[in-house]
């Protein structure tokens, strides 16, 4: 039994020789796992005299005792090096520079769509919404637009299947809400649209936001006058001025292009036009009773005309570098 009392010493320094938990688990099991010396020990006291058992078993446990001090000791050592290591690994030096998070902002054309929403809104516009995919009556025939008109050519639109399309403008909203509501009427429908066409100043998919005013006595004096107050406050420019040129669109009767001064010259920026009173009988309002106007813009346009730009293709390629300069 005498020869247990090295045991002590060996595990003291096989103990401190242990830089790590897994490796203090290893020299553990040394010592006192299931087939250590301090084990093997136990198990000989079943040949021990009586009356010499409970010494020895009483001496064999104070050994066990003395090397489970040392393991505990060691042990807490080890766990306050590794804290003490992490510590210095994850500390903060508050001397560096911070580190910069980008900001975000809105996309030049919600700008623009938040501008045009506000001022219409201030004059009394409601704003109407409707589906991106839409049925042929809407989007075609109730907007007086024969089988034969070129827009409902394959290669003018994206056609879902035989009866529905990607709308090609959002005039099927006004459709919608002329259903729905009875006069007098005064909304503007914002929104997505798409056409078969790709170039420095058209997309496939756009955005326009379109006007309508159905009431008594509505003219196209009220027309020109809410274009032009609009164009004014949009560019911020009261010396502005537009004029409408003849042109015809399946809708509106008369029709017009809206033409507003620019760099000394005149630039096409919308159409517009009285309501067609085959549109008003298809969507049950009394044409004896009431007419109104109607005047589509495309937003790409006004927002490359507000922020100088001669290319709508960047809006839409998410070039941060581009996008970043519109930040608040």
């Amino acid at each position: 039994m005498e020869h247990l009392k090295k045991l002590i010493d060996e595990a003291k320094k096989d103990f401190n020789s242990c830089g790590s938990m897994t490796e203090l688990d290893n020299a553990k099991s040394k010592y006192i796992g299931k087939t250590g010396p301090l084990t093997e020990a136990m198990k000989g006291l079943s040949s021990l005299p009586k009356g010499e058992k409970p010494k020895a078993g009483a001496f064999i446990n104070e050994i066990k005792k003395s090397i489970e001090g040392l393991l505990s000791a060691r042990k807490e050592m080890i766990q306050n090096e590794e804290l003490l290591n992490q510590l210095n690994d994850e500390s903060i030096d508050v001397t560096l520079p911070g580190v910069k998070r980008n900001q975000g902002s809105l996309h030049p054309i919600t700008h623009t769509m938040n501008r045009i929403e506000m001022f219409f809104h201030s004059i009394g516009f409601t704003l109407a919404d409707g589906p991106e995919i839409e049925d042929d009556y809407h989007n075609f025939t109730a907007l007086n637009i024969p089988e034969y008109h070129p827009a409902r050519a394959m290669h003018d639109t994206f056609y879902i299947d035989d009866e529905h399309v990607l709308r090609t403008h959002t005039s099927p909203v006004q459709v919608r809400y002329m259903k729905n509501n009875k006069p007098p009427l005064k909304i503007i429908s914002p929104g997505r649209v798409y056409r078969v066409d790709s170039d420095a100043t058209h997309s496939p998919m756009f955005h326009q936001v379109e006007g309508l005013w159905i009431d008594e006595k509505v003219s196209f004096a009220n027309l020109k006058g809410v274009v032009q107050d609009f164009l004014q406050q949009f560019f911020e420019d009261e010396t502005l001025s537009i004029r409408f040129r003849p042109s015809f669109f399946p809708f509106t009767e008369p029709s017009a292009e809206i033409d507003m001064s620019w760099n000394g010259g005149w630039l096409e920026i919308g159409g517009c036009g009285m309501v067609h009173p085959e549109v008003l009988r298809q969507v049950g309002i009394d044409t004896n009773e009431y007419q109104g106007f109607a005047f589509g813009l495309g937003v790409e346009r006004l927002a490359m005309l507000k922020f100088q730009l001669n290319d709508l293709r960047p809006f839409f390629t998410n070039d941060l570098r581009f996008l970043q300069q519109f930040r608040a």
